[in-house]
């Protein structure tokens, strides 16, 4: 009896399965405070195995039984169900789904370093303090300051003259040999000048 019992009732369940109509269940989900869609909501039927989620635009499509009830669930956003009718004419199911934002006011947490406030004023005590004039003093010596200047990539306007440099330099050398200037009678004229002037004496 007891067998017969369990058979007749899993033939009662599936005849049940068998009897409820297949449903395409598809939509578009938007947010409640305006017009844009909520792309990535987890569409399921609970202990059914069966889900989809909504797509860039937020469309949704997915196979339903009736009678099942199908939840949306997003990250910050309320969860929402929809129940299937248990007799539904056709055999699809159109829906404008709107979530709204679901705000969660955590509790005031206050977070310390250390366990007790006496323990925290004996650690600010014997904290040793660094005066930061010294700091600032040691990063604007003059080895400092040249060892950066030294690491320093160079500008974009130093970048510019070199190429501009090199780029003369190649349209000299199109038209022959560079002039020496030990050879040039103008710079010895220039030279000879200074020397009248006095230019060259130590001051």
């Amino acid at each position: 009896m007891f067998f017969g019992l369990v058979f007749l009732s899993f033939q009662s369940y599936g005849q049940d399965q068998q009897e409820k109509k297949v449903i395409q269940l598809s939509g578009i989900i938007l947010n409640a405070d305006s017009t844009d869609a909520v792309p990535g909501v987890n569409i399921y039927v609970p202990k059914k195995g069966r889900g989809t989620v909504s797509g860039r635009f937020g469309y949704f499509s997915m196979p339903v039984l009736e009678g099942d009830s199908v939840v949306f669930t997003f990250i910050g956003l309320k969860k929402q169900s929809f129940k299937i009718p248990e007799k539904v004419e056709n055999d699809r199911i159109s829906l404008i789904l709107t979530m709204e934002v679901d705000e969660i006011a955590l509790a005031e947490i206050e977070v310390m370093p250390y366990p007790t406030e006496e323990e925290f004023k004996k650690a600010v005590i014997a904290m040793n303090v660094v005066d930061p004039m010294s700091i600032s003093r040691a990063n604007m010596s003059p080895e400092m300051l040249l060892r950066w200047a030294e690491s320093m990539p160079a500008s974009g306007g130093e970048n510019f003259r070199y190429f501009q440099e090199g780029q003369m330099i190649q349209n000299q050398d199109l038209y022959g040999p560079r002039p020496l200037r030990i050879l040039d009678p103008f710079a010895w004229s220039q030279f000879i000048r200074s020397i009248k002037r006095g230019d060259l004496k130590s001051k």
